[in-house]
C-alpha cells in the first residue's frame, strides 16, 4: 500500500483519488503523505527503495526510545554526521556504513537519514543547506554601521561593515571601509581572501551596484570590475536571487552575531581613523572565531583549520589592481587617446577607424579588440605624450615616431628663446597632436629658407602680438616685418590712468 501511494501521487493523483482507488480513508492517506515529506526524500527517491526500506521508514511504531542505548548512540553520533558532510564527497549513506561498523545492532540507511533529518531540523521546518568544505563565501555588508571622530573638527564619520563568511566552517572576516562603492568594496573583499589565506570556489554577494549592474534570478549581470577581480582570483560570482533571505542565510547570521560580538563591544570607545577601528575589530574578531558553537564543541577556526582550510584554492601571486575600463576609436596616427592622463598608446593600423576596449591599472594599458588583446603599454604620466610600438605603425609612417613635445622644444632651443616659447605654445593646445607637430615643423624648417636669426625675430613679433601660428609667422618673413622690430614690440601696452578716464569699473 506505501509504494501505491507513493506512485499514485507522484503521478499526480488527488489525495480523494487515492484513497479511493485504495480503499483506505483520506486521512490515512494524508497521514503517509506527510510522512514522505518529514522523510526528507522525494518522491522518486522513495520509490527507488525495496519494500523492506519503506516499511522500516514509515511503520507506525519508531523502535528508538529516547532513554535507550540504541537512541542514545544513534543521536550522539550525528554531530559527526553533520561535520563530516561538508566534505567533498562525503554522503549520508557512506557515513550510515561508518556508524553500521561501530554499532552492528543499529538501526538501516532508511530510518538513520529519518532520525537524522529529525535531529538536523529547525524550528522554521526545513532542512538546512550542507555547504561543501572550500564551496562559498558569503559576503555582504551590515544593516548598522559604525564611525569614526574627525580629531580636528569632532564630526562623526559613519562607516560601512563588510562581512564574509565560509559556508562550512562560518569562518568569518570582518572590516570597516568609507563606503559600498566598487574600490571599497573590492578592497575589503580582497582583504577577506587573504585573511582566509585562499580561495573558494565561489562567491555570493548580495545585489549591491558594486558587484551586480543588473540583478536577475537566472544570469544576473555581474559588474565588469568584481568580474575581472574573481577572473584574477579564479573564483565565480553567484549573487544571491532577489528576495531568497535564504541564499545568504549564514552571512546574514554572521552580521547579526557581528553585531552582538563586536558592536556591543565598541561601543563606548572613539576612533580616529578607520585604522584604528579595523585594529580594534581584528582583535576582537580573534575571540568571534575561537568562540565554541552554542550546540557544538567545536569553533569557527577549529573547524575551519580542520575540515575547510586545505580545500581553498592558493592566492594568487600578486594582488588585484583596480581597473578602468574605457572604449577608444584608433586614430588614423594609429594611437588612441587616454582623456584622463592626455595621452596616447598605438594599436595596430589594421584597426584604424575601430572601436576598441581600453583596460588601465596603475602601471600598464592594454587594448583589446575581438575579445583578444592587441597591445600592452606601459603607462605614461605626460601629458599629450605618444607611447609607440613601431611594429604598430605601417611603414609609410614610421618617419614620425620619434615625433614628441621633448623632440620638437629642443629642436627650437637651438633656433633661440622666442622659437622656442613660440613651439611650447603651439604644444599646449588641445588639438589633434599630429596636427600640432605638423605646425611645429612647418615654423621650425622655416630657418632653412631664411636664418635662425630671422625666425627667432619673426617668433618675438608673433609672440607679441600674440599671433602664433605657422601661416603667421611665414607671414611675418615674406612681408619682412621680422627685421622691423622695435622696442616698442617687447614694451607691454598698460591702460592709461587719469582723473577723467571713467575706467571698466564704470561699467560694471
Amino acid at each position: 500500500m506505501i509504494r501505491e501511494i507513493i506512485r499514485m501521487k507522484n503521478n499526480g493523483f488527488s489525495n480523494i483519488r487515492i484513497s479511493k482507488s485504495l480503499g483506505k480513508s483520506r486521512t490515512t492517506v494524508v497521514k503517509y503523505l506527510s510522512a514522505f515529506e518529514e522523510s526528507g526524500f522525494d518522491l522518486k527517491e522513495l520509490l527507488s527503495l525495496c519494500d523492506n526500506d519503506l516499511f522500516e521508514l514509515f511503520e507506525p511504531n519508531d523502535t528508538l526510545t529516547p532513554n535507550d542505548t540504541a537512541h542514545t548512540n544513534l543521536y550522539a553520533f550525528f554531530p559527526y554526521v553533520e561535520k563530516e558532510l561538508k566534505r567533498t564527497g562525503v554522503t549520508r549513506y557512506i557515513l550510515w556504513e561508518e556508524y553500521k561498523q561501530k554499532h552492528p545492532e543499529g538501526i538501516m540507511y532508511s530510518r538513520f537519514c529519518y532520525h537524522y533529518s529529525k535531529w538536523n531540523q529547525k524550528s522554521d521546518g526545513y532542512m538546512p543547506t550542507v555547504y561543501k568544505a572550500g564551496d562559498k563565501l558569503f559576503i555582504d555588508y551590515a544593516g548598522k554601521k559604525l564611525h569614526i571622530i574627525d580629531r580636528e573638527t569632532g564630526e562623526i564619520i559613519p562607516v560601512e561593515v563588510f562581512v564574509g563568511t565560509l559556508g562550512a566552517s562560518q569562518y568569518t572576516y570582518v572590516e570597516a571601509s568609507f563606503s559600498q562603492k566598487i574600490p571599497d568594496f573590492i578592497n575589503s573583499t580582497q582583504n577577506c581572501l587573504h585573511f582566509f589565506g585562499g580561495v573558494p570556489a565561489c562567491i555570493v554577494p548580495d545585489n549591491l551596484k558594486s558587484a551586480v549592474t543588473k540583478s536577475n534570478k537566472y544570469e544576473p549581470f555581474i559588474n565588469e570590475q568584481f568580474a575581472g577581480f574573481a577572473s584574477h582570483y579564479d573564483t565565480a560570482i553567484m549573487p544571491a536571487r532577489p528576495v531568497k533571505p535564504k541564499d545568504k542565510s549564514l552571512v546574514e547570521g554572521a552580521v547579526n552575531i557581528t553585531y552582538t560580538r563586536i558592536y556591543a563591544a565598541l561601543r563606548n570607545e572613539e576612533f580616529y581613523s578607520l585604522n584604528a577601528l579595523n585594529a580594534a575589530i581584528k582583535k576582537l574578531l580573534v575571540s568571534y572565531n575561537n568562540a565554541p558553537f552554542q550546540k557544538k564543541k567545536l569553533s569557527r577556526s577549529e573547524l575551519f583549520l580542520e575540515i575547510e582550510k586545505q580545500e581553498l584554492k592558493p592566492l594568487p601571486i600578486e594582488r588585484y589592481e583596480l581597473r578602468e575600463y574605457k572604449t577608444a576609436t584608433v586614430q588614423k596616427n594609429c594611437h588612441i587617446y587616454y582623456s584622463g592622463d592626455k595621452n596616447y598608446y598605438s594599436a595596430p593600423h589594421a584597426l584604424i577607424g575601430k572601436k576598441v576596449k581600453v583596460i588601465l591599472t596603475q602601471n600598464t594599458v592594454e587594448i583589446y579588440h575581438a575579445r583578444a588583446r592587441v597591445a600592452l603599454h606601459l603607462r605614461s604620466r605626460k601629458p599629450y605624450a605618444y607611447t609607440t610600438l613601431k611594429g604598430h605603425m605601417p611603414v609609410s609612417h614610421t618617419y614620425n615616431t620619434n615625433w614628441s613635445p621633448e623632440y620638437f622644444i629642443n629642436w627650437a632651443h637651438g633656433i633661440g628663446p622666442s622659437a622656442k616659447e613660440c613651439i611650447e605654445k603651439i604644444l599646449q593646445r588641445k588639438q589633434y597632436p599630429e596636427q600640432n607637430y605638423k605646425s611645429c615643423v612647418g615654423i621650425l624648417t622655416l630657418a632653412t629658407k631664411t636664418s635662425k636669426e630671422r625666425l627667432n625675430n619673426a617668433c618675438t613679433r608673433a609672440l607679441v602680438y600674440d599671433a602664433v601660428g605657422y601661416n603667421q609667422i611665414k607671414n611675418i618673413l615674406e612681408k619682412g616685418l621680422d627685421k622691423q622690430i622695435t622696442l616698442l614690440d617687447y614694451i607691454e601696452v598698460t591702460p592709461i590712468k587719469h582723473e577723467n578716464i571713467r575706467g571698466s569699473k564704470y561699467y560694471a
